[in-house]
């Protein structure tokens, strides 16, 4: 039974520190308000990587040297390019409008040891990966771009809220981690008495390393990782009724994020359905796979595209199950979406391709990763090329554009075998939309590290990845040099990665096919 709770304070406020990508809103937090709105525990969301974009963009800023100037003279019509549909019909036009808001952030930054974007947040002096350099973004909050916005934001925010009791802060990547902790040491500093909670996908990844203890004692009151809506409510003292709530993007809606409509992400199973692959975050990390229950999922999307209408539906799973999309299309669904798919022999079949493209798929994200057969029998993809190459073409012949994503340098691949993925791409150039090329990071904790000659590949005490000798003499400067002499500038290959949105990449890839159909 749902619980109710009225007062005129706002229970917890959720922050989506700077910089991510600011195409569409966090779904992460969109669940999180959804469940405990659900039980009557008041929220607001608040996308401060959208707002700190807008903050830098905006600032007065003057420069002397070409490039800054035209990109200050043309922000505004660049950012009505990346705003609506006149700005996806070619992609040069697309790439300058971003590369010159990137300029323009950077300008605004002037001043400051860190450098600002629409997607990362670079320091000279502090990492994200060093758990006291990020001790030192808490104590100096100053020093970061974004604090003036910060300082004013919170106080307008204390006063919208009824004062802050508990903030919770969502960071999914190492691009915030600065910000986030910045954002924490103002908090403490400013509102000692506030509850802090962080969580996100970065919060996940460190916790879930073997030997993790926590860092951050004193500053932070609670970190919870992975999905957070039941720790959550066990914070309130509220008992939850069910597994999974409909995500609420009340305060999300209306918000000018840089895209050509509003995109609804959906999240329709934590993890990975697979998890056999070697080298996996996941399997390192040891997330479990958390489906919502098929017939909830496609209830609580048709609910959200009713309601909200979205341009586009981005759905975020790690791969989207055959059963899932099975269910959309009998329920009638037919909404622009996209989403990441493992290659099954689902996809080889012309009919349930073109049901694919009935319900609206207009792009499916595919993570391919080697044309050599061997390689990918040592990765334990469980996918063999003649079946990549049957998906490719039902998936061509419907008019579904493929994302594909390539990984190099894996310890079982050679010069030879990239090549192979080279002649692979080469062959099948006609049905590849788009390519997004890899070069491999060897997860810390995976259990194939203990095989290899480790070295450390940041140095910080929360890095992820391990630097390592590859045992067949492919290392990354020799893979680089191929992917940037040969593999681009093949004549084939080209086209397709000169067509890759810059910055955003698949977040925005999709809405040049939709216009192109």
């Amino acid at each position: 039974m749902t619980q109710t709770r009225r007062n005129t304070q706002t229970d917890m406020l959720f922050l989506y520190p700077p910089a991510a990508k600011i195409s569409e809103p966090p779904a992460g937090i969109a669940r999180l308000a959804g469940a405990l709105r659900h039980h009557g525990i008041t929220t607001k969301s608040v996308d401060m990587s959208l707002e700190g974009f807008t903050y830098l963009f905006e600032k007065e800023v003057t420069a002397e040297d070409r490039w800054s100037t035209r990109a200050i003279h043309r922000k505004a019509h660049n950012l009505d390019l990346l705003t609506t549909s006149a700005g996806y019909g070619n992609i040069d036009r697309y790439r300058n409008a971003v590369l010159d808001t990137n300029r323009v952030l950077k300008v605004a930054s002037e001043g400051y040891s860190a450098i600002a974007s629409i997607a990362n947040y670079k320091s000279d002096a502090l990492s994200s990966v060093k758990s006291a350099d990020l001790m030192e973004a808490a104590n100096t909050p100053e020093a970061n771009v974004y604090f003036p916005y910060f300082k004013s934001r919170l106080k307008e925010l204390e006063t919208e809220c009824g004062g802050l009791t508990t903030v919770g802060l969502s960071m999914n990547y190492l691009n915030q981690a600065l910000s986030t902790f910045a954002l924490i040491g103002h908090l403490k500093a400013s509102y000692p008495h506030v509850r802090i909670v962080l969580g996100g996908g970065l919060v996940t990844s460190w916790m879930r390393m073997p030997e993790w203890e926590n860092p951050f004692t004193g500053l932070v009151d609670h970190m919870i990782p992975g999905e957070g809506e039941h720790a959550l409510l066990s914070l309130f003292h509220v008992e939850p009724d069910r597994k999974h709530y409909l995500p609420d993007y009340d305060d999300f809606k209306d918000l000018p994020y840089l895209s050509p409509g509003f995109i609804l992400p959906f999240c329709a199973a934590g993890g990975c359905w697979w998890r056999k692959c070697t080298f996996c975050p996941e399997r390192a990390e040891k997330n479990p796979y958390t489906p919502v229950q098929t017939d909830t999922a496609v209830e609580q999307l048709c609910t959200l595209v009713e309601t909200l209408k979205p341009t586009l539906v981005h759905i975020v799973d790690n791969s989207v199950g055959p059963a899932f999309l099975r269910k959309l299309f009998a329920s009638g669904f037919n909404t622009p979406w996209y989403a990441f798919a493992r290659v099954t022999p689902h996809l080889t079949d012309e009919n349930f391709c073109r049901a694919l493209k009935a319900s609206g798929c207009r792009m499916l994200k595919l993570g391919i990763e080697s044309g050599d057969a061997d390689v990918l029998t040592e990765m334990n993809k469980g996918v063999e090329l003649s079946l990549v190459s049957r998906a490719l073409e039902a998936l061509h012949r419907v008019g579904i554009q493929t994302y594909v994503y390539l990984l190099f340098g894996t310890p079982s691949e050679t010069e030879a075998a990239a090549r192979k993925t080279m002649d692979f791409v080469v062959t099948h150039h006609e049905k590849i939309g788009f390519l997004n090329l890899s070069v491999f990071n060897l997860p810390y904790f995976a259990p194939e590290a203990k095989t290899l000659d480790t070295s450390s590949f940041y140095d910080g005490d929360l890095t992820l990845y391990s630097e390592f000798k590859h045992p067949l003499g492919w290392n990354r400067s020799l893979i680089r040099h191929f992917l940037e002499k040969e593999f681009k500038k093949h004549p084939l290959i080209a086209p397709i990665v000169h067509g890759d949105p810059p910055v955003f990449n698949s977040n925005h890839a999709a809405f040049f096919q939709i216009n192109a159909s």
